[in-house]
């Protein structure tokens, strides 16, 4: 299974998001630190759950990387994150 399938799987199953998009941004760092000439290293992330209510943007942000520990001790070098509630997202536009 590819890596972002394995995200977005993760995801869904510890978030059960609204909304989820995952995009392999890997290209845009070649030649930079923890670049990886397969891909699959940099990802942009967007998470919308209700999971995300009452609880902090760094507090979020660790619930994401505690679901993808795996990923990330792997080939995942970094994760570009938005993490929102639903009523943000709306008020985002």
């Amino acid at each position: 299974m590819d890596y972002r399938t394995r995200i977005e799987t993760k995801l869904t199953a510890g978030l059960e998001p609204v909304r989820l998009a995952v995009k392999d941004v890997s290209h845009r760092h070649a030649g930079h630190a923890g670049h990886d000439p397969r891909g699959e290293s940099h990802f942009d992330v967007t998470v919308v759950s209700a999971r995300f209510e009452g609880v902090g943007r760094v507090a979020r942000q660790r619930l994401v990387y505690d679901l993808l520990a795996d990923e990330l001790k792997e080939r995942v070098h970094a994760l570009q994150l938005r993490t929102l509630t639903p009523a943000e997202d709306a008020a985002s536009g």
